[in-house]
């Protein structure tokens, strides 16, 4: 039994689109298969967080799964639902089993899970997949019958479909309406089957399709392809054809909507004095200032090098961290500095605001008047 989307994701039935998104992308980021290569369990758990997120992302899915839960009536539903189809057939002749299939069917949907680097998914870029599909065979032109002959009416059912059956039950007897079997319920039969396709009207064909990813793409984004997905019957329009968007993690930048993050090492002497030190970028290195006196943790920000909008202009901007690193392996004459700076400067210098000490006398001293 599937489990409910809600708890797959870990978030409350009232959760908000953002809280969702947050909630996939770190669910996403800790099953990826890239994350755990060879690993089956956490493969299944990535396609269980993915199809979750697919339906509550969506706000039409999410409303039909609400109403609903997984037994979606729109995506074919209610497929467990035992005898009620006999139930309803029986006593009012032509439910579920009895119902004619011989009219336009549509194409049924195509989902193509699609990796990107980190860098594609935020520049977009242009892809050719290949999907495996069925399509309507050219020779019979969908008919399942060979050129030159064509389907004829069922003589069993006369193109109903449907045969009635009297039924003998505690209330009497009853009509009741069955799927004709002479027919499969087509209401048609084809004496010629077309030698292309043998009479299925649709052909296993490799498709190769161009795709074109945005700029701004991120993680689990579905493309929708219209017309690209199986292939109707009986002149029912195609399917539709989604691309998932699998992104991988970067090693050194991480993404939060349109803005990105990293960490950048700096000595003790950049910290103190101030320098210009270089920071990767999408773009490419630049140079950054960190001022004198600058503390372990602060953040720069640097405009407009983040991720562009996928729907607007611009772009998001990058934040840079940076953490001060401790000199080690030191030889003498480098002990022997350290130490006279530390005999000619105070305490209040080298933490470069007050220290915690400093801070307990003073509280000590206002708490004793």
């Amino acid at each position: 039994m599937k489990r409910d989307n809600y708890e797959v994701l870990g978030v409350e039935r009232n959760a908000g689109e953002q809280e969702i998104k947050k909630a996939y992308r770190k669910l996403a980021r800790q099953y990826h298969p890239d994350v755990n290569p060879g690993n089956k369990e956490a493969e299944e758990k990535f396609k269980e967080v993915t199809d979750a997120y697919d339906v509550l992302s969506d706000p039409e899915k999410r409303a039909r799964y609400d109403q609903f839960g997984h037994a979606d009536p729109s995506q074919g539903g209610f497929g467990d639902a035992g005898g009620f189809g006999d139930i309803f057939d029986m006593f009012f002749g032509g439910g579920g089993g009895g119902q004619r299939r011989g009219g336009p069917q549509r194409g049924s949907d195509l989902r193509y899970a699609m990796t990107l680097s980190f860098e594609e998914a935020v520049f977009g870029v242009e892809k050719e997949i290949q999907i495996p599909r069925d399509e309507t065979c050219m020779d019979c032109q969908g008919s399942g019958a060979a050129p030159g002959t064509h389907p004829t009416t069922c003589s069993q059912c006369h193109g109903s479909g449907q045969v009635k059956v009297t039924q003998r039950t505690p209330f009497g007897q009853i009509q009741t309406a069955r799927t004709c079997s002479t027919c499969n319920g087509e209401g048609r039969t084809v004496s010629s089957p077309c030698s292309t396709c043998h009479g299925q009207g649709k052909v296993r064909k490799v498709k190769t399709i161009k795709i074109s990813v945005p700029e701004g793409s991120e993680d689990g984004l579905n493309l929708r392809l219209s017309g690209d997905g199986e292939a109707g019957a009986k002149g029912g329009p195609p399917g539709d054809l989604y691309i998932i968007l699998q992104v991988k993690p970067h090693k050194f930048f991480e993404r939060d909507g349109n803005d990105i993050y990293c960490e950048i090492p700096i000595t003790f002497v950049q910290a103190a004095l101030g320098a210009e030190i270089d920071v990767p970028t999408l773009d490419g290195v630049v140079k950054m200032k960190v001022p004198e006196g600058t503390q372990t943790a602060t953040i720069f920000r640097l405009k407009a090098h983040g991720v562009p909008r996928r729907r607007g202009t611009g772009r998001g901007d990058q934040h840079v961290r940076v953490v001060l690193t401790t000199p080690t392996k030191l030889n003498e004459k480098q002990k022997k500095l350290l130490r006279e700076f530390g005999e000619v400067t105070s305490e209040q210098q080298q933490m470069g605001k007050k220290s915690l000490f400093e801070k307990f006398k003073e509280n000590l001293r206002d708490a004793m008047g």
